[in-house]
């Protein structure tokens, strides 16, 4: 997951609207959101190196959509400047692939009701106001869902990411590395309709204040 908070044209995002996105519409969209994909990452020429490519963000997309209760809303002026997406975790489907930590006290009780939306993408096009713009987008999603608790994947090395998340309410609970690679990931959640203040009990939560890392 990713949210670029750079500068851009400020006339770029001038009454910016959120809309819902069905599946159809999704797959219809593939292409601008690939574009999305690769202007929301345009940092420097290594970190763009770096990053997965295009065919891989559409792929993960593609097997997103598959999965049941997708759901996607997107920030447009006269053309997608940002997207959220994701799906419900059920039951205790928590556990993503090389995780095996303890969750903190109160998660298993949201996982057991079903209560849990995964947000697996956040896009934003570059932009003085991006940051409230990946701020709403999250907010109608989880809103949208009904959720009670929202988590997140960050690469541990995105601190721009990272310390935005934690900046709106989202709080580390664990850490897990991908048995298909060497990346490590921190584990985000955010209690929808808590106050950003409120916290998550367990051991592995940090108290993060600063904006940028």
């Amino acid at each position: 997951m990713g949210a670029t908070l750079r500068g851009g044209e400020p006339s770029a995002m001038d009454a910016v609207r959120l809309r819902r996105v069905n599946r159809r519409l999704a797959q219809g969209m593939g292409g601008e959101l690939a574009d999305l994909y690769k202007a929301s990452r345009a940092k420097s020429p290594r970190e763009a190196y770096r990053r997965p490519g295009r065919r891989h963000f559409l792929n993960r997309l593609a097997a997103d959509i598959r999965r049941p209760g997708f759901a996607m809303v997107i920030a447009e002026t006269d053309h997608p400047v940002g997207c959220a997406f994701g799906f419900p975790i059920r039951g205790d489907g928590f556990r993503w692939p090389g995780f095996d930590g303890a969750l903190p006290h109160g998660i298993g009780q949201f996982t057991a009701s079903g209560s849990v939306f995964a947000i697996t993408d956040l896009l934003v096009r570059p932009h003085p106001q991006d940051q409230d713009v990946a701020r709403r987008l999250q907010e109608r999603l989880l809103t949208d869902q009904q959720a009670a608790l929202g988590a997140t994947l960050v690469d541990r090395t995105d601190h721009p990411t990272l310390t935005a998340l934690r900046c709106w309410g989202w709080q580390d609970v664990a850490e897990i590395c991908r048995p298909s690679s060497a990346t490590v990931l921190r584990v985000l959640v955010l209690p929808v309709g808590e106050p950003t203040d409120a916290r998550v009990e367990g051991p592995a939560h940090e108290a993060w204040t600063r904006w940028r890392g």
